[in-house]
């Protein structure tokens, strides 16, 4: 859903990624560094710095792509390392709520498994020539979700806001995965 908001931050991002001279890969790490410290954060039930972390998790998931683009520094290794940074990024994040004590163990490990498998149907989806990047719930919409359970529990009640975070995260991936495998399903019977 968010995807279609793209062409717009684009050309908010552009003018300050061709600005920046650091290798697209180097931001892509320093992302998923950022978004183990907003986990941690998360775990030690500080909310407000997990967020506030994940909001600089995602400049750099945003800004690593622009640079490539703007820089010709664009490969398929920088967009397999950037998948595969971001599984590991929401994973961190999902560990850390859980850690901190906001939702039970279940509902963050049925998150967890929403969160992976979404992705997991997209790229096996496209590895047959599929595109998928059909659904309500992809990772921007995940991380907006978690970001508004974190700042509003810090500012009201914590383990209600995250667990109706948490609860979003597993209803709506979920539907995504089905969204997805049925489009999936529709373009296999075309080939």
């Amino acid at each position: 859903m968010l995807n279609k908001a793209r062409p717009k931050i684009q050309k908010l991002i552009n003018p300050v990624a061709s600005k920046i001279r650091l290798h697209p890969n180097i931001l892509t790490i320093i992302g998923l560094v950022l978004s183990l410290f907003a986990a941690y954060a998360l775990a030690m039930g500080n909310l407000l710095a997990g967020a506030l972390l994940i909001l600089c998790s995602g400049f750099f998931d945003v800004i690593d792509g622009a640079v490539a683009r703007n820089n010709n520094t664009k490969s398929k290794f920088g967009g397999f390392l950037d998948s595969t940074c971001d599984r590991f990024a929401d994973a961190f994040i999902i560990i850390g709520v859980i850690y901190g004590g906001f939702v039970n163990w279940f509902w963050g490990i049925l998150a967890l498994l929403a969160s992976l498998t979404v992705s997991y149907v997209r790229a096996r989806a496209e590895v047959e020539g599929i595109k998928c990047d059909v659904g309500i719930a992809e990772r921007a919409e995940r991380i907006f979700i978690i970001l508004g359970g974190a700042f509003l529990g810090y500012f009201i009640d914590p383990h209600f806001f995250m667990s109706i975070a948490i609860l979003l995260i597993i209803i709506l991936g979920y539907v995504t995965v089905l969204q997805r495998i049925y489009h999936s399903w529709k373009e296999f019977k075309k080939l």
